[in-house]
């Protein structure tokens, strides 16, 4: 147990460290109103027009998903353990005007009461996991009867061939250029980043289907894998330089969308 707290507590210094940094990265902000329009069609396609409906935004970040809940007029509350990035979130909703609330929570253990949201959502979370399987019953507990959980997620473990030759390529061109690939992260930023990655439970990829089946095995039903991204990436590949449209396009990404039983029947004891 010692073991995952302090890989918690990495994980949360991590995010920490890439707050300041993080809304100036394609794939993180949203820089086109075709890319904002494209995740409403994808938040829309699973979940529905907000209709004021209570909507919890775990591992909120900077907002970006929050805003989006906002846009389609949810009760928003972002979730997350970073306080930088909460920080960045409560100044883009004043600024915005939104009405989004951001509180400081663990995405396994929120705190929250019982059936108290009809949406969950999250975007590259559950990669990051210690405990997927205490997360996910977490959210099945704080969702109400009949709600539903939406992940948006992938595989950033399993790369394909050309995605590795891209990575490779972007390295000796870093070493060359004595710079970080692909970003402004220092060396030490990076080791820190694989380090974490070779230790949480999907450290082999957070492949769609595994992600599934333990949605399955917490409770939730008419679980659906959509692969369909493209017009998000579409949109995202024309602010990534060359080599990351290559890692991005050939990467297993997916939204999973998963409903909590409207109802759970009692069983009832055998008489004699």
């Amino acid at each position: 147990m010692s073991q995952n707290f302090e890989l918690r507590d990495e994980i949360k210094a991590y995010w920490s460290s890439r707050a300041e940094s993080f809304d100036s990265q394609a794939g993180h902000e949203i820089f086109s109103d075709a890319e904002r329009a494209a995740w409403h069609q994808l938040i829309l396609r699973h979940i529905g027009h907000g209709e004021r409906r209570r909507a919890l935004d775990l591992a909120s970040g900077t907002g970006v998903v929050s805003n989006l809940l906002d846009d389609l007029g949810f009760d928003v509350t972002g979730m997350d353990w970073s306080e930088p990035m909460l920080e960045r979130a409560r100044t883009k909703a004043r600024l915005q005007g939104r009405s989004a609330r951001f509180l400081m929570g663990d995405a396994e253990n929120t705190m929250e009461p019982d059936a108290s949201y009809d949406v969950i959502i999250n975007r590259h979370l559950v990669w990051t996991l210690v405990d997927p399987e205490a997360a996910f019953s977490e959210w099945l507990r704080v969702l109400k009867p009949g709600g539903k959980v939406l992940i948006v997620d992938g595989d950033f473990v399993n790369s394909g061939l050309l995605a590795k030759l891209a990575n490779a390529l972007a390295r000796t061109i870093a070493r060359f250029r004595k710079v970080t690939p692909g970003s402004a992260q220092s060396t030490a930023m990076t080791e820190t980043h694989h380090s974490i990655v070779s230790r949480v439970y999907f450290s082999r990829g957070a492949h769609a289907g595994a992600v599934a089946a333990l949605l399955a095995q917490a409770g939730f039903e008419n679980i659906v894998i959509d692969v369909d991204m493209r017009a998000i990436h579409r949109a995202q590949k024309k602010n990534f330089p060359f080599l990351k449209r290559i890692e991005r396009a050939t990467q297993h990404r997916y939204a999973i969308c998963a409903r909590k039983p409207a109802s759970r029947a009692i069983a009832e004891p055998h008489g004699e």
